[in-house]
């Protein structure tokens, strides 16, 4: 009996701890999973969720009337999220690879090491990309560099995917660690080469803001403008950039997104110039292999438009541009990346207007000077281009300043430029921006020459200015140089009787919605006509010269002539050597119409014959066809092709033909060159470097075995929409 009890009791006191035991262990589940389960469950969020920082997206550039001229379209990317993958395979391994790499520590070479980041990705990820036919070739080395500098930055592995393959990366990636399919804007410029130079291109930022980029788990920086208006307005064109909010499972793989604030696109930049005038401007120019063509506003110094040839096509550096386009371009002797429009260039007889200004200036304007064929300076003959013509014509005679602005006479010129003084020329071309900057949103513009006795002193100290220096800076050769952009609002400056404006790209920048951000005010640089002494009428003899230019028969550019429109105009030709060979360059400016500038139009050509034999009847077609234009015509805004360029001689342009550009050497000495420049005649200033490097895509070196060919995708159109652009580029015109 007494067994009986203790053997009870025991299972009693067994029964109690176990009660105990299960009460306890309720009582921490409960604690566990309803008590803390808010705590448990914000820390396990915390742990799985991932922030990715989105860029923001770019403004808009349009023309005057709002046409957009540069947007954005999707571009539908691979991304690594490169510690992710490395985690996985840490959790799936027992080891992760390893490799060593030569550092710097504390700025001395050290041997590092470092996961083998190219080995775990090719091993881990690629065979199941290969196995779908998703995989692409990539860079090992830049993929390996980009984990050890950028790892917080999510890697590009492809880019611009059409969209059946990346919705095939959406159903299949998903148990990928590290690997997702996103959905980016790009810079889509809308109408391919057109207006090249002034865009410029945009690119990845050598540097990210380290404070920032702490915030998020992941860091997709922002583009950055590279070079001429993308990189002048790069802060009014950037927008406010967002988050994404992902979620992870407990393998480490991202599941999906869970939350998004979505970027705001930056302001509008609204340019001066025209759409149509711009392509009406670069066809016409495309008919020559190097030169320039600009379009002003007389009366507000507005730039219309503004051209350069040879030139390339900006999309070609979007997302980045290959290694072989690139070297393409940067070694392409005719430079297409120069911007010939600001670029300095010997004048020529285009800046006998600056002369004949100076002249009336210091009063010497109804002077009459003598042409017996040339002048002698010291021991330099220095002919009229008449006698060297083929073949050789009469001397000019007894002239005054506007028949000798409409016989182009250098011997008047030269006399005349003396009589008025090297001081006098140098204060005018100062007032009208010759030798100075052009402040505009662009990169490498050009100051020019605008030569004298102080500039002499300190660039040529063992030199003395004589009047031989003087009468080669009359005609515009010698050291002076000016920009296409500079001549061009010289004729301005006379076309609206003495206001030199402020020559200005940019009207005004506007916020998303519409508010006026930046305005740009029209400036004017120089009244003449209160700062100067110089009256309307005498203004209206170098307008009437310019008039004879063209009007005349016996002027230098009767090819300039529009019909029912009274044109007056300038030709100018200098002679340039190019590695040892003579290369014209060749000028043509003018206004119209005559008794009310609306226009006035530059064009530069090298390789040309004269000014008025190739520029002046591209000056004329473009007028030609703004004036139809104006009544009614429509301009078919098109995507250009880039145009190539080339060295060949030109002797003539006649638009009425299939080929307008009438090709050959041509030896003879050009009208309004003279054959006896200086050695320094016919300079030039470099400006083709451009202002940033751009992203340039490296050479694959780890190439895929299945990678099947992309085909276009039916609703590609619809996800460049949401992307903020245009789903396709338009037809292409050369």
């Amino acid at each position: 009996m007494k067994s009986l009890d203790d053997s009870l009791r025991k299972i009693l006191i067994l029964g109690g701890i176990l009660t105990l035991a299960l009460v306890l262990l309720l009582m921490r589940m409960w604690y566990v999973q309803i008590y803390k389960h808010a705590d448990y469950k914000a820390r396990i969020k915390g742990h799985s969720q991932l922030t990715v920082r989105l860029p923001a997206v770019r403004g808009e550039i349009c023309d005057r009337r709002g046409v957009p001229l540069v947007e954005n379209r999707a571009s539908m990317e691979v991304e690594f999220y490169l510690p992710d993958i490395v985690r996985a395979w840490r959790e799936g391994h027992d080891e992760v690879p390893i490799r060593k790499y030569w550092g710097l520590d504390h700025g001395m070479r050290a041997l590092k090491s470092e996961p083998d980041i190219v080995k775990i990705v090719n091993e881990s990820i690629v065979p199941h990309l290969e196995k779908l036919g998703l995989a692409g070739d990539y860079n090992s080395r830049k993929l390996q560099v980009h984990f050890r500098d950028n790892a917080e930055i999510p890697y590009v592995y492809r880019q611009d995917l059409d969209f059946e393959t990346m919705a095939r990366f959406s159903e299949n990636s998903l148990d990928l660690p590290g690997v997702t399919v996103s959905l980016k804007p790009v810079r889509h410029y809308v109408y391919g080469a057109l207006a090249a130079h002034l865009f410029g291109y945009v690119g990845v930022p050598k540097e990210i803001d380290k404070e920032e980029s702490s915030q998020f788990n992941f860091y997709q920086p922002d583009v950055k403008g590279k070079a001429q208006i993308e990189q002048a307005y790069d802060d009014v064109l950037r927008g406010t950039p967002g988050t994404k909010f992902l979620q992870r499972n407990a393998h480490g793989v991202i599941e999906g997104e869970t939350k998004r604030i979505e970027p705001k696109q930056g302001s509008k930049v609204c340019l001066t110039i025209d759409a149509r005038i711009q392509t009406i401007v670069e066809k016409a120019l495309h008919v020559v292999g190097r030169g320039a063509a600009i379009v002003l506003d007389p009366n507000s110094g507005e730039i219309l438009a503004m051209a350069s040839v040879p030139s390339f096509d900006p999309n070609q550096f979007v997302p980045s541009i290959s290694k072989a386009d690139w070297e393409k371009l940067a070694k392409d002797q005719t430079d297409p990346l120069m911007n010939r429009a600001v670029n300095a260039y010997a004048p020529g007889s285009t800046f006998k207007l600056c002369t004949a200004l100076s002249g009336i200036r210091a009063g010497v304007g109804d002077r009459q000077f003598d042409c017996t064929g040339g002048v002698q300076y010291g021991n330099k003959y220095m002919k009229c281009w008449v006698l060297t013509a083929k073949p050789p014509m009469p001397p000019h005679g007894h002239q005054d300043l506007t028949t000798a602005l409409k016989n182009s006479c250098d011997p008047f010129f030269y006399q005349y430029g003396n009589a008025a003084g090297i001081d006098q020329i140098d204060a005018v071309g100062a007032m009208l921006g010759l030798g100075q900057k052009t402040e505009l949103p662009l990169n490498n513009v050009a100051s020019g020459v605008m030569p004298g006795t102080a500039w002499l002193a300190q660039n040529y100290p063992r030199e003395r200015w004589s009047p031989g220096y003087t009468a080669n800076t009359a005609i515009g050769q010698g050291f002076v140089l000016a920009t296409p952009l500079q001549v061009a609002n010289m004729a301005a400056t006379v076309a609206n009787g003495g206001i030199v404006y402020q020559p200005h790209l940019v009207e005004k920048v506007v916020s998303q919605d519409g508010a006026m951000v930046k305005e740009e005010p029209v400036k004017i640089r120089t009244d003449f006509l209160k700062e100067s002494g110089i009256t309307p009428d005498q203004f209206e003899k170098v307008r009437k010269g310019m008039w004879r230019v063209v009007n005349d028969s016996d002027g230098t550019a009767r090819k300039a002539r529009v019909k029912d429109v009274e044109v007056a105009g300038k030709t100018g030709t200098a002679q340039f050597w190019r590695n040892g060979i003579k290369d014209y360059h060749t000028w043509f400016i003018c206004f119209a119409p005559y008794d009310k500038p609306r226009y006035v139009v530059c064009v530069f050509v090298q390789g040309g014959k004269s000014g008025g034999s190739v520029p002046a009847p591209i000056a004329a077609k473009i007028l030609e066809q703004i004036f139809a234009m104006e009544k009614g015509q429509e301009v078919k805004l098109e995507a250009i092709s880039p145009a190539v360029g080339n060295f060949q001689p030109i002797s003539g342009i006649d638009f009425s033909k299939d080929l307008p550009a009438q090709y050959g050497a041509d030896a003879t000495l050009a009208p309004e060159s003279s054959a006896e420049d200086s050695p320094e005649s016919g300079n030039e200033s470099n400006g083709g470097t451009p202002a940033a490097k751009p992203d340039i895509q490296e050479d694959s070196d780890s190439h895929v075995k299945n990678r099947k060919p992309q085909a276009l995708g039916g609703l590609q159109k619809f996800f460049n929409f949401l992307g903020g652009g245009r789903s396709a580029a338009p037809k292409q015109s050369n």
